[in-house]
């Protein structure tokens, strides 16, 4: 059973329709990026532009995407089974490829591991499941209250209602917000971190 504060949490979240972020955050592609058997992403920064990189785990191999554009910079069909995915490595590492050959990218996904859920100026994101399996991803300005009404102070700004969530988060450096289901990845990107004076 649950209190009248759960209910009427869930009710809020229930009432919220999916919305577009706020400044200063920009859809980094229109829609999804369609990710066959995708098991889990991680991020890494390109060693000559300093952008975030998002790498991406999926059963057909690995994929290196630059978070500011979407586009895909790498590409490994065949990766070695013996350390593939995630679980092979006790601190769930794959292998970077492309610019970051030789680095160790942690990855969050299926095999458990986590994105960041706060930023440095601030922003916080959250999955919420009033309607269990269905997860709603919520990006808020409030430290992660979500009170008032939503696209005040919080946003919901994604409904993962046709895929399974792997994983949702934010880049370190705080300039990027992946969403990942078994099926796609979304991006947002912002240029710098906004700190109130």
């Amino acid at each position: 059973m649950i209190t009248e504060y759960q209910q009427k949490l869930r009710e809020r979240y229930l009432a919220a329709p999916v919305m577009p972020a706020p400044e200063p955050w920009q859809p980094v592609l229109d829609r999804r990026t369609p990710i066959g058997g995708l098991l889990g992403i991680g991020f890494a920064v390109h060693p000559d532009s300093g952008h975030d990189l998002v790498m991406v785990v999926s059963s057909d191999g690995h994929g290196l995407f630059t978070a500011v554009t979407g586009e895909k910079i790498a590409r490994d069909r065949d990766p070695n089974p013996d350390i593939s995915t995630p679980d092979a490595h006790p601190d769930l590492t794959c292998p970077g490829l492309g610019p970051i050959e030789g680095t160790q990218v942690r990855i969050a996904g299926i095999f458990g591991g986590g994105l960041h859920s706060t930023t440095p100026d601030g922003w916080t994101l959250d999955v919420v499941s009033p309607e269990w399996p269905h997860d709603r991803v919520i990006l808020s300005a409030d430290g992660g209250t979500h009170k008032g009404p939503a696209g005040e102070a919080w946003w919901h700004v994604f409904h993962s209602e046709y895929s399974e969530l792997r994983t949702a988060g934010f880049s370190p450096s705080g300039l990027t917000l992946a969403v990942a289901t078994s099926s796609d990845l979304t991006l947002w990107t912002r240029q710098r971190l906004h700190y109130n004076d």
